[in-house]
């Protein structure tokens, strides 16, 4: 099957609606489909053919949105570098990739020597060519590298068709309405980043980018009525509850939603978007489902806590090994927005096992269908042969007054094997012996943590998820 070139396409469709909008500028989408030609035309001057293996290494922003729907325009198979990775991390997914060049922002130049810097990019030969008007739908847009969690990274294809049942599936989920505009505070080089990207060309919506997230920026466009939707991780939407609470602010009338993804958000965090006038819709997903695979709604959202919610319109979910709701297992997931497979040193190893994808994630159905996902399965603790999911203690110490962030990991002992150990980012001085009443007032006896270590800050990706296997460094550390 086709798909029409979406930049051409919604160029022709709304060529003066305006697609991105950053800080005081605007570009309409016929202003951006030009800047992208501009840049295709340059890239395609480096020798560079339709159907190459190109990577980008950028720090965010519209320059980076150009460069990225450029590389599209051009006919590139797209790998999207993160910017926050080191010089060896990065050397790394270049050579696995076999990108034949990667174009990078000139301030990063260090992290990626032997790539070419935009400005010598942008100053250089053009060839004129015509960008395809079809794409195939399983014709290869991006390839994003897992966080490499459980070992090597990955490099995860990403096809048109992928990126285009995402969209459509979040639409038929959320709804459209005529003057949306998403708040992109997220890595346009995290599946993340690209999918409102994505939605934004299929859908003819505006873009509110930020280079980086901005907690005081992002409550300031909720309240005033900025935009209308946004993507964030727990740890973001605390920062944004904090500052408007702080400012006794509420979400404007047109605000409809955050999408909240990278882990479960603790139901007090929910009560409180909502005495704000916010609506938040738990999501999980993952770099290999194109973003979302199932989403809770937001009048499930009490109910349902801890939910992911059900499964998008085209996808499916069941539990290996599950005989009835509530049987835990590892999630797996079957649709047309799963990966067709990896490239580079996972190129042989399938994506998908008779035609599901083996996430290594736990969870469980309940009797309705909603999925609940426990944990990583690298993340799991097992204590006296008690397995303890840490999101589950992270859930309730979040609903401590004196807590605004909080990490557990599973550490060594020599009675139990592992037992769980917290890392808290206070609001105030709290002692742990309070935290630990709180504890056992909410959770079983071998749940209860019986290490608390206060931190300034929690260690997190650049898409703001917690590493847990950092914490675990860090209690070592103070050993």
């Amino acid at each position: 099957m086709m798909t029409p070139n979406w930049i051409l396409q919604r160029a022709g469709l709304t060529p003066d609606r305006v697609a991105i909008s950053w800080g005081d500028q605007r570009w309409t989408f016929r202003e951006m489909a030009d800047r992208a030609m501009d840049i295709a035309r340059k890239m395609r001057g480096n020798g560079l053919k339709e159907g190459d293996r190109v990577a980008l290494l950028a720090a965010g922003g519209p320059d980076t949105v150009f460069l990225i729907h450029g590389g599209l325009l051009a006919g590139f198979e797209l790998v999207l570098l993160n910017s926050r990775l080191t010089r060896a991390e990065l050397a790394y997914q270049i050579q696995d990739s076999e990108a034949k060049v990667v174009f990078t922002d000139d301030a990063l130049l260090d992290l990626a020597p032997d790539s070419m810097a935009v400005s010598r990019l942008l100053s250089g030969e053009e060839e004129d060519f015509q960008p395809a008007e079809l794409w195939e739908e399983d014709r290869t847009l991006t390839i994003m590298y897992t966080s490499g969690t459980t070992g090597f990274p990955k490099g995860v294809r990403q096809t048109a068709g992928n990126h285009l049942s995402s969209a459509i599936a979040s639409a038929l989920n959320m709804g459209l309405q005529d003057g949306d505009v998403w708040l992109c505070a997220m890595p346009l080089f995290h599946i993340s980043g690209f999918s409102i990207l994505s939605r934004s060309l299929i859908y003819g919506m505006t873009v509110r980018l930020q280079t980086k997230f901005d907690a005081e920026a992002s409550a300031e466009e909720i309240a005033d009525g900025g935009v209308t939707r946004m993507s964030a991780v727990a740890a973001q939407l605390v920062r944004v509850l904090d500052i408007l609470e702080s400012r006794n602010q509420r979400a404007s009338d047109s605000f409809q939603q955050i999408l909240a993804g990278g882990g479960p958000v603790p139901s007090p965090y929910i009560r409180r978007a909502e005495a704000l006038g916010i609506q938040i819709l738990q999501t999980y997903g993952m770099t290999e489902t194109s973003s979302q695979t199932a989403t809770l709604s937001a009048e499930d959202a009490l109910r349902k806590s801890g939910s992911s919610g059900k499964p998008l319109f085209f996808n499916r979910i069941r539990i290996d090994g599950a005989e009835k709701p509530g049987d835990e297992g590892e999630i797996l997931i079957s649709g047309p927005h799963v990966t067709p497979g990896y490239i580079g040193r996972f190129s042989d190893s399938p994506a998908q096992v008779d035609g599901w994808l083996h996430t290594g994630d736990i969870g469980r159905l309940d009797d309705e269908g909603f999925l609940y996902v426990l944990d990583r399965r690298s993340d799991l603790i097992i204590s006296g042969g008690e397995n303890i999911y840490p999101a589950e203690i992270e859930q309730v110490l979040a609903g401590h007054p004196s807590v605004a962030e909080v990490g557990v990991a599973g550490v060594e002992d020599k009675r139990w094997g592992q037992v769980p150990a917290a890392f808290v980012v206070a609001r105030d001085a709290v002692p742990s012996e309070d935290l630990e009443v709180f504890c056992r007032e909410r959770l079983a006896p071998y749940k209860v943590p019986k290490h608390y270590q206060f931190v300034s800050e929690l260690p997190r990706n650049a898409s703001n998820k917690l590493l847990r296997r950092e914490l675990k460094t860090m209690l070592e550390q103070q050993e």
